[in-house]
């Protein structure tokens, strides 16, 4: 057994998570002298319990592992382990970052440009539109966008990226064997086929309410940062922002209707100093890596479509900033009359958008 099986044959065994396979890496060095070792060196383990060296103990056998992996192969499962070189790089920052992943569809490096969606489960209409309206708007400047397929805010931001045929990742709280929701089947198979589907979890695991806590680290840890869009006082979804928060993330809340029990929560985070929420710009604005993506995605839609030279001049001379009209006759010299056509002609190809007070800023 090398350092990577015995990461996997580890997590497969019950009770034994990310915090005990840390305490085994930090006591032996090599972890895969766990296999090798005698049972009486097992029992006098000082930090883990009985009940986990008994287990231990008992599935410490080639037809255990094997019958494992097997297990793993026949749902066409990909495991992904700390010791991989595809493991997210980000999640290796985060406390108590997840030893082994079981990933159903496929992790891209684009994934790095990620932002995490999540609410209450409870949503209201004006929860499930703005999750899904946020998501579409990601996911058409080609961020990833991660949720964890609860029912409520959490389906329709998965929903609204897979509307724009974006990328979407859902964290579980279950086995990745283990659809929960039921009556997210569907919605499973279509995040897998152009996302993915993760789990820390071994293969059966059912959804125990102690493991939605546990997953809410691994979806902030994954993005840049999160966005809650509905959560009460006592919220899954508060404490998915608080890891972000001691991650280092940005924090974005909704704000919503002060007499609401699904906007207490987030009426909270922003008082505590959360972003408030208020279009896409209002996210672009404070994370540099989606600025950055934004602008090259700009850049080449404006290369892909074939300009005239009018056109051009004033693309360049919006794109430093949003600017009114008549500013862009005085810089490009060109007469109003034909900047006022041009621009009319640029909305149409989706290039520009008008804002109020005719100040016109690149889409």
């Amino acid at each position: 057994m090398n350092n990577r099986e015995t990461l996997i044959w580890l997590n497969t065994i019950k009770g034994i998570g990310s915090k005990t396979i840390d305490n085994l890496e930090k006591f032996f060095g090599d972890i895969s002298i766990i296999w090798d070792i005698s049972n009486s060196e097992i029992n006098r383990l000082p930090f883990i319990k009985d009940i986990q060296k008994n287990r231990i103990i008992k599935s410490r056998n080639e037809e255990y592992y094997n019958n494992q992996i097997q297990r793993i192969n026949e749902l066409g499962i990909k495991v992904i382990t700390s010791y991989d070189e595809e493991y997210p790089e980000r999640l290796k920052n985060i406390y108590n970052y997840p030893k082994v992943m079981y990933i159903n569809g496929t992790l891209k490096k684009e994934d790095d440009i990620s932002i995490a969606i999540v609410g209450s489960r409870k949503a209201t209409a004006y929860g499930r539109w703005a999750a899904e309206k946020f998501a579409c708007e990601l996911a058409r400047l080609g961020i990833t966008v991660i949720s964890g397929m609860a029912r409520g805010i959490d389906t329709m931001a998965h929903r609204g990226a897979l509307e724009e045929k974006g990328r979407t990742l859902a964290v579980l709280g279950s086995g990745i064997d283990v659809i929960y929701p039921k009556s997210n089947r569907q919605l499973y198979k279509d995040i897998c086929e152009t996302g993915a589907v993760i789990s820390e979890f071994p293969i059966g695991t059912q959804p125990l309410p102690q493991n939605f806590p546990q997953r809410n680290r691994i979806i902030s840890g994954l993005a840049l940062g999160i966005i809650v869009i509905e959560a009460g006082l006592k919220s899954g979804s508060l404490i998915t922002a608080e890891h972000a928060i001691e991650q280092g993330k940005e924090v974005f809340a909704l704000p919503g209707n002060i007499n609401s029990i699904y906007s207490k929560g987030t009426n909270l985070l922003i008082k505590d100093g959360a972003k408030i929420l208020m279009d896409i710009d209002d996210i672009l604005e404070e994370i540099m890596e989606l600025k950055d993506k934004c602008s090259y995605n700009q850049k080449r839609k404006i290369n892909d479509i074939n300009l005239s030279s009018d056109e051009l001049e004033i693309v360049k001379c919006i794109s430093e900033k949003p600017t009114h009209c008549d500013m862009i006759t005085y810089h490009t010299g060109i007469n109003i009359s034909k900047v006022t056509s041009i621009l009319t002609i640029l909305e149409m190809k989706g290039i520009i958008k008008q804002l109020p007070g005719k100040i016109f800023t690149i889409c």
